[in-house]
């Protein structure tokens, strides 16, 4: 077990009102096992800014940067017609299925709630689960949209070439395209 992790445990939770026993904060930390380490501090961090109160794991848990947008930013990624396109993640996917015939009903706020109310419970049931973040392409009919998409998808290291190729065999990517993904994984390598 990591000690300096267990010392941080220890005194985010002193900072939040909460003095853990060693055995408490050996347990706690190994809740948080199976995550990345990084991804953990970066959440303590979050949790002595943020946590009113005694400090769960629950609140490391849901301030953990895996690289999933928060809701607002996933419903804002979304295209509500067959022309655009974006790429999102599953539980981005998941959550717009369970609200699309709302939203085109015409109740764009309700459908808004019921996806932020969704898509927090996915994210919340995949973190959990130790799943690391998919993203994939939903391409639209406008090649202009498309390479827009995949392009800014590449330049934030979202896609591959693999996952692009998996996604839209039929429809090749750009030169420019390409070109981002391959920097995008130099800077992640």
């Amino acid at each position: 077990m990591n000690s300096e992790l267990l010392k941080a445990v220890a005194v985010t939770a002193e900072l939040c009102g909460r003095v853990l026993s060693p055995e408490a904060a050996a347990v706690f930390v190994d809740d948080l096992s199976g995550y990345p380490e990084a991804h953990v501090v970066g959440a303590l961090r979050r949790c002595r800014k943020e946590v009113r109160g005694v400090l769960t794991v629950q609140d490391v848990v849901s301030r953990l940067d895996d690289g999933r947008p928060t809701a607002a930013e996933a419903w804002a990624s979304l295209t509500f017609n067959e022309r655009d396109s974006t790429v999102w993640t599953d539980e981005a996917a998941q959550a717009f299925g369970i609200v699309a015939d709302i939203h085109e009903n015409g109740d764009r706020v309700g459908a808004r709630l019921a996806f932020i109310a969704a898509y927090d419970r996915l994210v919340a049931e995949a973190r959990d689960q130790r799943c690391p973040v998919n993203w994939t392409p939903s391409l639209g009919s406008d090649p202009a949209g498309r390479e827009a998409a995949l392009a800014q998808a590449a330049r934030l290291g979202r896609i591959g070439k693999e996952q692009l190729a998996l996604a839209s065999p039929d429809v090749p990517a750009s030169p420019h395209v390409l070109q981002l993904i391959a920097h995008a994984t130099q800077r992640a390598a």
